[in-house]
């Protein structure tokens, strides 16, 4: 007989499995779109005079490298020398609720919590080619589980003794990324280099509660830092649908192959006590240790593709964008340390899109609404079974900007910084899976800009 419960955790007990609990891997602009990313970039600008100027917001698609290449630049007339071009720091943060429970149990656990979400820097090098680098996590291992069992004699079915195990898990991982992506008129490559890191902690501390015996209470725990290189790239190409070039269709696609990740573990299999004083644990005996040994983590491969429409908005007409994007990560392939865990390939079909006004004189007519939908399977796969996923989303951008000049060229040309706003509802798993998972989140990105490169002059 087992009773099993959770305890102040942030994250699912579906965290023990793969990288834990995967993050998600889009720019918050984009998740209020359901996270369509494999198509959209910034709207690269001709001269001064470009009739898109004001019209799409400044942001940094670090899913899909080549639309680094469409970052606000204008050049020097008849050279190819960048005049100026808008510089952008984009931050984000998410606030998450989740509420776990069990199939057929009105019984449920609830936590929330706060946490970083990425950090870019993007930079216009010249028109039609940009930087970009950052830090982002890519994933959270954080769970705490504890069950009671009692132990009966097979023979007699009495009664023998009261066992309590504790499941721990701590860690995640990390990406550190730079990336460059170049345009020929309109086709866009791009790629990302980077060091992929983290670490693994893992361990089952089990103890025997008996009135009359005295039982050591045992560890089994292993340790792991990984760290490694990762590489992944992308296209993306334009076919301007309208002379003035406010209407045009993108396509685009991203993936990585897969990646051999060092590894360094400590194994530990001991017996402890634990402290009265201050509830420290004190070890008695190694039973088995090692330090140090190396491994390798396998990373799977992954490949997206999609496509968006969009109408940018004028002074007569509101403007729109519906895409549609599939991706695809090869799990079968996953390893760690030469081992396999209970994650599967998967894939996500995500459709969105956003609707401006109108571009007016008054605040409302510039801010950006957005709303998706996704749908696919997780790539945690318990007990030959599925974990399905599907959520809504909706989104906004709220642009600081200066009113006072009716001129949009004016208006967009110095600092222009936006804050995007998303909200994601995301259903995880149904009754035939151990647990269900409704994940209620909310992210906030500020895309902070301003214009470089500005030649001044002096009268």
């Amino acid at each position: 007989m087992a009773n099993s419960f959770l305890i102040a955790q942030d994250n699912s007990p579906y965290s023990r499995y793969g990288l834990g609990d995967l993050h998600p891997n889009t720019n918050i602009f984009n998740r209020g779109m359901a996270g369509i990313s494999a198509a959209y970039s910034d709207q690269p600008l001709d001269g001064e005079s470009d009739p898109r100027i004001g019209r799409s917001y400044p942001s940094l698609n670090f899913l899909n490298p080549a639309s680094y290449s469409r970052f606000f630049a204008v050049k020097e007339a008849n050279t190819k020398k960048l005049k100026y071009g808008r510089m952008m720091l984009d931050i984000g943060v998410n606030f998450n609720s989740r509420t776990l429970h069990e199939a057929n149990n009105p019984q449920s656990f609830t936590s929330s919590n706060g946490y970083f979400s990425y950090m870019q820097v993007g930079v216009p090098v010249r028109k039609n080619w940009g930087l970009v680098f950052g830090l982002r996590p890519l994933s959270t291992i954080s769970y705490k589980i504890d069950r009671n069992e009692r132990i009966y004699d097979p023979n007699t079915g009495a009664m023998i003794d009261s066992v309590k195990t504790q499941f721990r898990g701590d860690g995640g991982s990390y990406l550190f990324n730079t990336g460059t992506g170049i345009a020929i008129k309109n086709f866009s490559v791009g790629v990302n280099a980077g060091f992929l890191f983290g670490k693994k902690d893992y361990s089952t501390r089990r103890t025997f509660i008996n009135d009359t015996v005295e039982y050591s209470a045992s560890n089994h725990q292993t340790k792991t830092n990984f760290g490694g290189l990762f590489f992944n790239a992308g296209m993306q190409y334009r076919i301007d649908l309208s002379k003035d070039k406010l209407k045009y269709i993108q396509f685009g696609a991203y993936g990585n192959v897969q990646h051999k990740i060092d590894t360094k573990n400590d194994i530990i299999r001991e017996t402890y006590v634990i402290d009265p004083s201050d509830d420290a644990e004190l070890r008695l005996d190694s039973v088995y240790e090692q330090i140090g040994a190396k491994g390798s983590l396998d990373y799977p491969a992954s490949f997206g593709a999609g496509f968006i429409v969009e109408q940018l908005p004028d002074a007569k007409r509101s403007g729109w964008l519906l895409g549609a994007d599939f991706l695809t990560n090869n799990w079968d392939k996953y390893r760690f340390n030469g081992l396999t865990d209970a994650v599967r390939s998967n894939w996500q079909v995500r459709i969105g899109g956003q609707i401006r006004p109108a571009m007016k004189t008054s605040y409302k007519t510039f801010v950006a609404y957005r709303a998706g939908f996704f749908v696919g399977d997780d790539y945690v796969y318990l007990n030959n079974k599925k974990l399905p996923v599907w959520g809504v989303t909706a989104g906004v951008s709220l642009p600081i900007l200066n009113l006072k000049d009716n001129s949009a060229a004016k208006r967009f040309r110095t600092q222009f910084s936006v804050v995007n706003v998303s909200a994601e509802y995301i259903k995880r798993g149904n009754n035939d899976n151990p647990i269900n998972e409704n994940q209620f989140r909310v992210s906030v990105g500020f895309t902070l800009s301003d214009l470089w490169f500005t030649k001044r002059k002096y009268d």
